[in-house]
């Protein structure tokens, strides 16, 4: 069993944290803060430069907990959290499938990680080796309220910048050296997949 929990946490950790780093660095394709900051601030993600960085950090520093297999539920709670705001704020109107720009590939990312804090990421981990028993019913449903209570927050204040300006990109929002980048596409932002 923890090779099976070893292989699954680290295609997830390993997937999260190469697209956490998209957003913050640039890297693998990646569009870095400035670009995922102007479509962030187009989804109503406000200020955008620093909701990217968010997302980034939850996603690379979550994705490396995973992958590590250390503080899971917590590393656990980053992504569930970040994939239903993605869900909800980017992907939900498209449908289920990723095909379709859908919400399938962040919903998947978090049944995963939801999975993995109910499980423990088993024997081939630092939890494990620091003998850390982090699993069970208890450890699985913080890291489900833990992931609830940031989403809602997020979800939250995006409902409030958008009513306050319709939707439509508040350039004034920005100092003027931070004005977002504007991306007219799927094809100019591909990572939108799990954003």
């Amino acid at each position: 069993m923890g090779e099976g929990l070893f292989i699954i946490r680290a295609v997830l950790g390993a997937l999260l944290f190469a697209h956490g780093c998209q957003k913050l660095f640039g890297w693998w394709g990646g569009h870095g803060l400035e670009g995922t900051g102007g479509f962030f601030h187009q989804v109503g993600h406000r200020p955008g430069r620093q909701m990217a960085a968010l997302a980034g950090m939850s996603e690379a520093g979550g994705g490396a907990l995973l992958f590590l297999g250390l503080l899971t539920p917590f590393g656990a709670a980053a992504v569930i959290g970040t994939m239903l705001v993605a869900s909800m704020s980017v992907h939900k109107d498209n449908g289920l499938w990723a095909s379709n720009g859908g919400y399938e590939l962040p919903f998947f990312y978090a049944v995963v990680a939801a999975g993995l804090a109910f499980t423990g990421p088993g024997s081939f981990s630092v939890d494990n080796g620091l003998g850390l028993n982090l699993s069970g019913w208890a450890w699985g449903l913080l890291a489900l309220v833990l992931a609830g209570v940031g989403a809602g927050i997020q979800l939250s204040r995006r409902k409030r910048a958008v009513a306050s300006d319709g939707a439509t990109a508040d350039e004034s929002a920005y100092p003027a050296d931070e004005a977002p980048t504007t991306v007219a596409s799927d094809e100019a932002m591909p990572d939108r997949a799990a954003t």
